[in-house]
């Protein structure tokens, strides 16, 4: 069966401790081929559902004996239960895409201790080790976004942001990057920052109340297109506002995600861009350096043989930044990108 080329031959150091003297774990056929488990954070998300399809399609792509995905569905209760019942099945390494990602610190200490690593998908960690994080630079998220409508509006104007959840790191780094690079490239731009805890009814609330406060919006921040999308562009469409680029009641709108939905929209002019969250890559890398783990390979930071670079964000943790483009009407047909791909 086909394997993944070597990552990082000039920085991967390999251990050569002895394998093989433990007993077979539950879900090891004693082939030498640990069981790997999956937790996915939610359902009700579309790009959360695209990587959910990416899984199996690695897994098998590459040979993992991996156990029967758990959804967390956006609960840290669930996902330490989910965690527990993994563990107790055999489970020799966990990916896991914490939403909280405060909340998993003791999870994480367990598992430590029982010798599981662990890779975390798209959130790192506040505090406690994992074996690495396969994420990208979700500051360069809000940053990409920030200049797109700095430079769609000419520095002026209203634009409201939908800010994902601020216990998740990811929710913290874009609406950081964002509000400082309006302040300082953009301060002639007012930015409405709404908490919506990643949920599309908060966020089609919010921007109905500003719409009423301030009829003259005309830029929209998205932090997370899978959630935020659908009930945007309907509230928009009731109000007669999803009209062309070259209209004055134009909303420029700049997302995140990089799904098919995106995309469509892209080319029907309703939005403007979106940074394009590697799905496929978050799955492929995941369950590739889950296996690492368990075979005891380490990693060091440097740039990678896939257009990354692996950093260390504190001791004990290393982040795989994974390309994230920002994709617009002038890219949006691009074939490399996983929209473009996924159910083709």
């Amino acid at each position: 069966m086909r394997m993944l080329p070597p990552l990082i031959a000039a920085t991967l150091l390999v251990s050569l401790a002895a394998c093989g003297d433990s007993p077979s774990s539950s879900g090891d056929t004693g082939t030498g081929n640990p069981p790997i488990a999956v937790d996915l954070p939610r359902a009700d998300s579309d790009f959360w559902n695209s990587y959910a399809k990416y899984i199996p399609q690695y897994a098998k792509e590459t040979g993992l004996n991996l156990m029967t995905p758990t959804n967390s569905q956006n609960d840290i209760a669930k996902l330490v239960a989910n965690t527990q019942a993994l563990t107790s099945q055999g489970a020799k390494a966990i990916v896991m895409a914490p939403q909280d990602t405060g909340a998993i610190a003791t999870t994480l200490t367990t598992l430590e201790q029982k010798k599981i690593p662990v890779v975390t998908v798209d959130t790192r960690p506040d505090k406690g080790n994992v074996f690495m994080v396969v994420r990208a630079d979700n500051k360069a998220y809000g940053q990409k976004a920030c200049e797109f409508l700095g430079q769609k509006l000419n520095g002026k104007g209203k634009v409201v942001e939908f800010q994902g959840a601020l216990s998740s790191v990811n929710g913290r780094d874009r609406s950081d990057a964002f509000a400082a690079c309006m302040q300082q490239q953009y301060p002639g731009i007012t930015v409405f920052a709404e908490p919506t805890d990643w949920e599309g009814a908060k966020a089609s609330a919010a921007l109905q109340t500003r719409l009423a406060q301030h009829p003259d919006i005309n830029g929209i921040y998205m932090q997370a297109g899978g959630v935020f999308l659908a009930p945007t562009l309907q509230l928009l469409r009731s109000k007669n506002l999803l009209v062309p680029a070259t209209d004055p009641k134009h909303v420029f709108i700049v997302s995140n995600d990089g799904i098919p939905q995106e995309f469509d929209a892209i080319r029907k002019g309703e939005i403007d861009a979106t940074v394009s969250q590697p799905a496929d890559l978050y799955a492929k890398y995941a369950l590739f350096y889950a296996k690492a783990a368990v075979d005891g390979k380490t990693f060091q930071p440097g740039p990678t043989d896939h257009d990354s670079t692996i950093v260390q964000v504190r001791a004990g943790v290393l982040e795989d930044q994974l390309p994230a483009p920002l994709v617009t009407k002038d890219n949006v047909d691009d074939k490399a990108l996983w929209g473009n791909q996924i159910g083709k």
